[in-house]
């Protein structure tokens, strides 16, 4: 089995927590801290990613509340965490290259780390593995949402 799946050309890693609504994923890392970005889908429906803006690190963030603001040429919209916790680190590399994100969602373009209140309580709220794909799949049917498009550069996760 791939470490991830295929959904209409969209990549889909199996070990993330997805917030299939928002086209958010989480990952826990090996410290404890969570990372957010956002998914293909995400990146293929909001086209070139332009700009990204973070609120203040250090601040305790409750879930749904909004850590950075992104913005592409048809799209200006929050990524809400999905987790209560303190914002403890911003993927600086996308104040000058949104793109990033567009090039590697869940590598390279990665947007915050959330040093979180309760890990395991606020992941139970999303979905993983092949409950997560299945959800996609229901999700892009429902929606009519086209195939995802990779552009020059695309990193596929290992």
């Amino acid at each position: 089995m791939t470490s991830f799946a295929i959904v209409r050309n969209c990549v889909l890693p199996r070990d993330l927590y997805y917030k299939i609504e928002d086209h958010i994923w989480a990952r826990k890392e090996p410290d404890g801290r969570v990372t957010l970005g956002y998914t293909d889908v995400a990146q293929t429906t909001a086209g070139g990613m332009l700009m990204v803006s973070y609120r203040p690190l250090g601040k305790f963030y409750a879930r749904n509340k909004i850590v950075a603001l992104v913005e592409s040429g048809k799209w200006l919209g929050p990524l809400r965490t999905p987790l209560a916790g303190t914002l403890v680190q911003v993927n600086e590399a996308l104040r000058t290259d949104a793109g990033l994100i567009n090039r590697s969602p869940y590598g390279q373009g990665w947007v915050v780390r959330i040093e979180p209140e309760d890990a395991d309580r606020d992941l139970a709220h999303l979905l993983t593995g092949e409950e997560a794909i299945a959800a996609y799949e229901r999700l892009m049917e429902e929606r009519h949402l086209d195939d995802c498009v990779h552009c020059e550069g695309y990193e596929f996760p290992e």
